[in-house]
């Protein structure tokens, strides 16, 4: 089970990868920098949130975890 923590680091990590992407897409597409910058802000925005409760959602499936021994030697 991920932290709370954990989860925001790895979207927003994420994000800025996503968000740049996003910004020179834009700014192909557009040619406007102001424009592209707008859309890649407004695009970061709306996705991190679907991100962080996607992971979250996932955490609470036990579908696919391996479970943990009570000990270790």
């Amino acid at each position: 089970m991920e932290t709370h923590t954990r989860s925001i680091l790895k979207a927003a990590s994420w994000r800025v990868i996503a968000t740049v992407v996003t910004f020179f897409t834009a700014w192909l597409l557009t040619g406007t920098v102001d424009v592209a910058i707008k859309i890649g802000l407004l695009d970061t925005i709306i996705k991190m949130g679907a991100y962080y409760m996607h992971e979250r959602g996932w955490n609470r499936l036990d579908f696919g975890k391996l479970e943990e021994p009570d000990y270790q030697i």
